[in-house]
């Protein structure tokens, strides 16, 4: 059925993951058949079950992987207008210039975690996947984002005190932090949190 490749061709780019769900049709099984057989003509390459993506070949004439950035953005952060996750861990710290250190695997505090905590390869790929301490939606998201940093960031943190309070600073004016939110979740983050924002040179905004 040349309906749903056209449908994929059109909606999907090259490497961006397909989930099942993303699809439309009135019946699921006979999508499923159309599926399958987009997969065994080649049209269409199978990441997993439920989650697929458009074959293509690199510059370098190899295969083409799926992106994993899209994989995780649409999976665990981000589905059409619904934020249900963020970035934590090494690959936050490094993106605000903390560290320079490149994360070995991919740590998500997400809506979409069942359990506490839970590994996933992808590709290739490790992710981690936490549960936040709350729903994550629109408005807390940058709070949460914030105190995990906070909660992390001595581990993390490469560079020196005033270089350190001047990213925070930074981080919390670019993502809009709301800190009457960083105040009513504090109790759910271990007591160092509490020193880390001090030590940040962000309390006053607690206060």
């Amino acid at each position: 059925d040349l309906m749903i490749y056209n449908y994929i061709l059109e909606k999907f780019e090259y490497g961006e993951p397909i989930f099942f769900s993303e699809l439309p049709g009135k019946s699921k099984d006979y999508l499923r058949q159309q599926i399958k057989k987009l997969v065994d003509n080649g049209n269409l390459e199978r990441l997993y079950n439920g989650v697929y993506y458009l074959p293509y070949t690199t510059i370098l004439g190899t295969k083409g992987r799926i992106s994993i950035d899209k994989y995780i953005e649409k999976k665990y952060i981000q589905t059409n207008q619904e934020t249900k996750g963020y970035i934590k861990g090494l690959q936050l710290a490094n993106q605000y210039g903390f560290t320079t250190q490149n994360p070995s695997c991919y740590e998500i505090c997400s809506n979409e975690a069942t359990t506490g905590y839970r590994r996933q390869e992808v590709d290739g790929n490790t992710l981690i996947i936490y549960r936040p301490v709350r729903e994550v939606n629109e408005e807390n998201r940058a709070s949460l984002q914030f105190l995990d940093l906070m909660s992390e960031i001595d581990k993390y943190c490469e560079i020196s005190d005033d270089e350190k309070i001047r990213k925070i600073k930074k981080f919390v004016d670019i993502n809009n932090v709301d800190f009457k939110m960083v105040k009513e979740y504090l109790p759910f983050y271990p007591d160092k949190v509490y020193r880390n924002i001090y030590e940040g040179g962000v309390m006053s905004e607690l206060v």
